[in-house]
């Protein structure tokens, strides 16, 4: 059973989003404020946050930067059609995704599927056998799910993995930015590949040296995503 927190403080909201999850079997934790989410991701163990941006006391983006101290749970941000600004600010400090309010039920589901499917499978632990990827000085073990550059690791989020894995499982195969999101969240686009570009320089940041000057995480102008490097 996955345990999901919904953090909106509008009772409506929250109601409508208890319909849609309860019957896939979901345990929900409800919270009105971004200060009350923060204190249930730390004491409960929730496998993804589904967050209001503008609430009181403490509002989405600083509990979702909050939340990105101490875990890569995923966070999928609740918003209004006038909110883009505050989007780009979330998936800044670490949220995943977003779903524009009004929700049509069937985009919940999907994005909801999605994030957890992918969050379980980075979470998960094979006992035995490897799987690593290494391109140039990054190394990718699938087994134990970390990431080192120049023998250092990195901390990604679960949504940079499926990006960077996918990509070093393909190199040189350039991705649109449609591809790459349907690749990587298994569903289709609903307009959010916005979400793509904001993720793709948060993993420049991680693994190159120079960001400005990418030696691995390339833009094809016009084209898309790819990774280059010497594999082994």
């Amino acid at each position: 059973m996955h345990n999901i927190l919904i953090c909106d403080d509008q009772p409506d909201i929250v109601n409508a989003l208890k319909i849609y999850l309860t019957p896939e079997g979901y345990k929900l934790f409800t919270a009105s404020t971004g200060r009350q989410a923060v204190e249930t991701v730390k004491n409960e163990d929730i496998h993804l946050v589904l967050l209001d941006i503008m609430m009181p006391e403490m509002d989405g983006i600083t509990a979702a930067a909050k939340i990105r101290e101490f875990s890569n749970v995923p966070i999928i941000f609740l918003t209004a059609k006038s909110e883009t600004e505050d989007v780009v600010l979330g998936l800044n400090v670490g949220a995943d995704d977003y779903i524009t309010k009004p929700f049509v039920p069937v985009e919940v589901l999907a994005r909801v599927r999605s994030h957890l499917r992918r969050y379980d499978k980075l979470g998960s632990r094979v006992p035995e056998g490897e799987d690593e990827l290494t391109l140039g000085g990054i190394t990718l073990n699938d087994r134990t799910k970390e990431v080192t550059v120049e023998g250092e690791p990195v901390a990604l989020t679960p949504t940079e993995y499926s990006i960077l894995r996918l990509l070093m499982t393909h190199p040189g195969k350039v991705y649109s930015t449609k591809a790459l999101y349907e690749a990587v969240w298994q569903e289709a686009a609903f307009g959010s590949e916005g979400a793509v570009a904001v993720h793709i320089r948060h993993l420049r940041e991680k693994i190159e040296i120079n960001p400005s000057e990418p030696r691995y995480l390339k833009v094809v102008w016009g084209q898309g995503y790819k990774i280059e490097g010497s594999t082994q």
